[in-house]
């Protein structure tokens, strides 16, 4: 009896793996996310994602305003009012939001970006229902004072004092490159915030921007995790469905022309003590053949030791200890909606010129086309599958909250997540050679040096 029922497990192991081995000859292995999209009636995107590998629950809250359209004059105002949604609201005073989420065990934060501000949450599963009421509160109104206004004008102040002005490479290169390489004022100007335009915001400055911006017709809200469909779809509808919409303004022209020469620039730092290197080249269309082949080339040229920039600047020439780059210093390839730059940048020893560096850069870009095979190109899907899937899952799922937002506030389309491997897999070589022709030419790129100043310049700048 003992035999025969082990032989049977074993007929069944051997029937199971057949079976397993066949179905994955016919099916695909992608991962699909889970993606219900609706809108209330007010114009809230929700989009709804549900996972339940943990028990928690994310809400992250995207409004489509971001410091690329912020008021002219007011430079850094978008990222100013991102510190006052932090203030208090009708039903919760100051710190009172931070506090409930932390209190129940829950993280939190906000950012400011090109293209939108967002707001999330990672709380445990069961306090779903009292953060959503907790985001419509704020959503429905702040508590817009002077005191507040005031206090958070000195905090963002005291950000840019430390981040970028008292910093060794302060802003270099994700703030300073975008007012280099562009001529819109829109995608060129200081996003951190001039000093004298953070003091210039006035109570209605701030009281316009909310009721302009902060409306649920202009924003998509994400829920990840282990929840409820039904649910998540009551609590949206009693807690954001009678907020009223607004008449949204249309939006500036952010358009950049087209680059034919290229653009060098030095920047003085007296707190630097080497010199450094940012080259950024602008980039195709977003979701074009083109664009999904620059994040190939983004793999093949900057990302891993194995990438052709690092290989000739670190490994061979030995002219730094390693390169940054990739699409979007302030996020990623697929969340911001204007034009944006791809960039590498590196420091570099005093004693290298800025010559050799950019020679051994040229050597790089000029036989680009000729160093790219079959076989480089399959080793940059891979590297580039790996990299989507961490952002997919990476800190409990904030990275699929972040795409599917971002997709749903700039296509409408959430489910634009389930597609990109798939736009990745159609790049050719003929069209990665097309977007080198086009796009990684000298006269497309700007390049930005940092020069350390030496002991006698710093003490005649006293």
């Amino acid at each position: 009896m003992k035999l025969r029922l082990i032989i049977l497990l074993c007929l069944f192991f051997i029937a199971c793996k057949k079976d397993a081995g066949t179905k994955d000859q016919t099916s695909s292995t992608t991962y699909k996310v889970p993606v219900e999209y609706y809108k209330l009636d007010n114009g809230l995107k929700v989009i709804l994602s549900q996972d339940k590998t943990a028990p928690t629950a994310i809400i992250a809250v995207y409004y489509n305003i971001g410091f690329r359209i912020e008021p002219k004059n007011r430079t850094g105002f978008a990222h100013l009012f991102e510190h006052m949604m932090f203030q208090g609201s009708q039903n919760l005073g100051k710190m009172e939001f931070i506090n409930l989420v932390q209190k129940n065990g829950g993280v939190l934060n906000g950012s400011t970006r090109f293209d939108f501000t967002n707001y999330f949450e990672i709380v445990p599963a069961n306090k779903l229902e009292t953060m959503l009421w907790a985001e419509a509160d704020r959503m429905k109104g702040l508590a817009i004072t002077q005191d507040n206004l005031t206090n958070q004008q000195g905090v963002v102040k005291n950000e840019v004092k430390v981040n970028v002005l008292n910093q060794p490479y302060g802003g270099f290169p994700w703030l300073d490159m975008p007012q280099y390489a562009n001529e819109n004022w829109y995608n060129a100007h200081n996003f951190y915030g001039d000093l004298e335009d953070l003091d210039a915001a006035n109570l209605e400055d701030v009281q316009s921007f909310f009721k302009t911006y902060y409306a649920p017709n202009n924003a998509a809200l994400a829920v990840v995790g282990d929840f409820n469909i039904d649910e998540a779809k009551n609590w949206m509808q009693k807690y954001f469905g009678g907020i009223p919409p607004v008449e949204l303004p249309e939006h500036p022209d952010i358009s950049e022309p087209k680059q034919t020469e290229e653009k060098e620039f030095v920047k003085n730092d007296s707190l630097a003590n080497k010199p450094a290197i940012a080259v950024a080249y602008k980039m195709p269309k977003r979701n074009s053949s083109e664009y999904y082949a620059m994040g190939l080339l983004d793999q093949i040229l900057v990302q891993g030791d194995n990438a052709l920039l690092r290989q000739k600047l670190v490994s061979e020439k030995g002219y730094t200890s390693g390169i940054s780059g990739g699409i979007n210093y302030l996020g990623n390839m697929f969340n911001y909606k204007g034009p944006m730059v791809w960039m590498f940048d590196f420091t570099y020893d005093k004693e290298t010129s800025k010559e050799d560096v950019m020679s051994a850069v040229d050597s790089v870009m000029i036989n680009l086309k000729s160093s790219i095979d079959k076989k480089t190109l399959n080793a940059a899907l891979v590297k580039i599958r790996s990299s989507l899937y961490d952002d997919l899952g990476g800190t409990f799922g904030l990275g699929r909250a972040d795409m599917l937002c971002s997709f749903a506030l700039f296509d409408d389309n959430p489910n634009r997540i389930n597609t990109l491997e798939d736009e990745f897999k159609k790049v050719t070589p003929e069209i990665i050679n097309k977007t080198i022709d086009n796009y990684l030419r000298s006269t497309n790129r700007t390049v930005l040096e940092v020069n350390p100043l030496l002991e006698n310049d710093k003490n005649m700048e006293k």
